[in-house]
C-alpha cells in the first residue's frame, strides 16, 4: 500500500472491518495506531520529499484517469490464451458445493446480544472474510479495467486473480459422516467436489502449456500489450535476463557505453534509428583544469553525461552513478510526468516528452550542427524559455532544491497543487499557457510543415 496506492482499496476496507469488530475504544485506537501509523507517516514523508500525493509513476501513467475501452481489451488479452472463464465456472460451482457442506453453528447469545456485538461477530466469521477478499479482488479488477490495464500481458490483473482465488485455494474434500440418510448427501457432495477439483487441475495443466499470446507475444500491436519476459529473452539472447551483464546484450546497451567513452567532455545521448549507435549532443566545453591536474583526468571527472531513453533499469545498471538517465514517459522525469496524458498512446506510455526539452534543460550545445537534424533550434529555444514559467520552476524546485525543514513543509502544503500541475509538451503551446514571450528564433519560424517553393 505504501508503494502501490491502489492496494489501499484492500487495506482500507480491512482496517474498517477491524475497527467495527474491535471491542472498546482502547482496542480501536490500537488498531488505528498499528494499521495507520506507518502509511500515514510515509504519506507525509512522500508529500514533503517528492511534493506529490502519490508516487511519480502513478502520475506518469495518470492512474486516476479512465480508459475503459483499453481496459476491456486488456481483460480479453489476459483471458484469451488461458480460457479463464473455465476455472471461473468450475470454482463457483466448487464454492457452492463447499458452502452446501458447511454447517452453520447457531449464533451465540441469540437475540440478547446487542446490534454492535452481532455485527462484530459477523465480521469475524469465515463468511465475512471470504466476502471481504472476493469483493476486494473485484474492486481491484474494476479499477485496473477502468484505468486501461497495462502494457505487460496480464501483470496488473494478477492481484485481483489472487484475491478471487484465495477463498478456494484450499478446498476440503467432503467426507460422509453422520446418520445413513445424511451420508447419501455427503457422498454426493464428496463426489462433486472431487470431480470439480480434478477438472480445475486438468485445466491448470492445459493452461501451463498454453502458447500464451502466440505470434504476437513480442510485437507491439495496436493493443500495445506485449509478453515482456519473452520480449527481453529474445532481445538479449538469455532465457532469463536478470543481471546487468545480461542486458548488455540488448541492442543499444553496449553502444551507449561506447558513446559515453567516446565523449570525454560530456554529452546528451539520444536514441537513433540505428540500434548500434546513439545521437550525440555535445556538452559545453569544460573550463581549464586546476593546476597539477591533467586535462584528460579533469574532464572525465566533471563531464556531464545524460541518456534520454525509456528503459531506465537496464541503463541505470550499466552506465554508472555519474550518468544521469531520464525517460520521456515520466517514470523518473518530472517534466514528462507533468505533461498531459496522450489519449491514444500505448497504455503505460501515456506521456512522451520531446527531446528538445532535454537539450534545452541541460549544459548542451543547442544549435546545428551540434544537435541532430531532426531537432529544431526554435523548439529548443522555446523550451528553454518555457522552463522559466514560475509554476514549472516551483514544481522543479520542490524536488531539486536542497531539502530542509522549510522546503519539506512547503512541499507538504503544495503537494496537491504540484500533483495536479500539467504542462504542454509542445514548447510554443507552453509559452502561451504561461503567457511568456516567444524568443527570437533564427531564420524562418518553424511550423512543422514542409517548405514550399516560389
Amino acid at each position: 500500500m505504501l508503494v502501490r496506492p491502489e492496494l489501499a482499496l484492500i487495506g482500507g476496507l480491512a482496517l474498517v472491518m477491524m475497527l467495527i469488530a474491535a471491542r472498546g475504544w482502547a482496542g480501536r485506537l490500537l488498531i488505528v495506531a498499528a494499521g495507520g501509523l506507518l502509511p500515514v507517516g510515509y504519506q507525509i514523508f512522500r508529500m514533503g520529499y517528492y511534493g506529490l500525493l502519490f508516487p511519480q509513476t502513478a502520475l506518469a501513467k495518470d492512474a486516476s484517469g479512465d480508459k475503459w475501452g483499453q481496459g476491456l481489451i486488456y481483460l480479453a488479452n489476459f483471458n484469451a490464451p488461458y480460457a479463464l472463464w473455465i476455472p471461473v465456472v468450475l470454482l463457483i460451482a466448487l464454492g457452492a458445493v463447499v458452502a452446501a457442506a458447511v454447517r452453520v453453528p447457531a449464533s451465540v447469545g441469540g437475540e440478547a446480544a446487542g446490534g454492535r456485538e452481532r455485527l462484530a461477530r459477523r465480521l469475524q466469521s469465515p463468511r465475512a472474510v471470504v466476502v471481504f477478499i472476493v469483493v476486494s479482488g473485484l474492486i481491484q479488477a474494476l479499477y485496473w479495467i477502468r484505468q486501461g490495464g497495462d502494457f505487460m500481458h496480464g501483470r496488473v490483473l494478477l492481484t485481483p486473480v489472487f484475491c478471487l482465488l484465495a477463498p478456494v485455494a484450499v478446498v476440503p474434500l467432503v467426507l460422509p459422516d453422520g446418520p445413513l440418510r445424511s451420508r447419501d448427501r455427503a457422498h454426493l457432495l464428496a463426489g462433486a467436489s472431487a470431480v470439480l477439483w480434478l477438472a480445475v487441475a486438468g485445466w491448470s495443466l492445459w493452461a501451463a502449456n498454453s502458447p500464451g499470446m502466440g505470434a504476437d507475444a513480442t510485437r507491439v500491436t495496436y493493443s500495445g500489450i506485449v509478453d515482456e519476459r519473452r520480449f527481453y529473452s529474445q532481445a538479449t539472447g538469455h532465457a532469463h535476463p536478470l543481471t546487468a551483464a545480461d542486458y548488455l546484450d540488448y541492442p543499444r546497451m553496449r553502444a551507449v557505453l561506447t558513446a559515453i567513452n567516446n565523449t570525454p567532455d560530456g554529452a546528451l545521448l539520444l536514441p537513433s534509428g540505428n540500434y548500434d549507435q546513439w545521437d550525440v549532443v555535445p556538452a559545453y566545453p569544460p573550463p581549464p583544469p586546476p593546476p597539477g591536474v591533467s586535462m584528460d583526468t579533469w574532464r572525465r571527472e566533471i563531464a556531464p553525461h545524460t541518456v534520454f531513453f525509456t528503459n531506465l533499469g537496464m541503463l541505470g545498471m550499466n552506465v554508472g552513478l555519474n550518468t544521469r538517465v531520464i525517460d520521456q514517459i515520466g517514470l523518473a522525469n518530472p517534466l514528462a510526468a507533468h505533461t498531459a496524458r496522450l489519449e491514444d498512446a500505448r497504455i503505460g506510455h501515456d506521456k512522451n516528452l520531446f527531446p528538445d526539452w532535454a537539450v534545452a534543460e541541460g549544459p548542451w550545445l543547442k544549435e546545428h550542427p551540434w544537435v541532430p537534424p531532426y531537432l529544431d533550434e526554435g523548439w529548443i529555444k522555446e523550451a528553454g524559455v518555457a522552463l522559466t514559467c514560475p509554476e514549472t520552476e516551483a514544481m522543479l524546485n520542490s524536488i531539486r532544491q536542497p531539502l530542509g525543514i522549510r522546503r519539506f513543509l512547503s512541499n507538504v502544503l503544495h503537494s496537491l497543487t504540484f500533483t495536479r500541475y500539467r504542462i504542454d509538451r509542445v514548447p510554443q503551446y507552453e509559452l502561451q499557457r504561461c503567457m511568456l514571450d516567444e524568443p527570437a528564433l533564427p531564420g524562418t519560424p518553424y511550423t512543422g510543415l514542409p517548405a514550399t517553393g516560389p
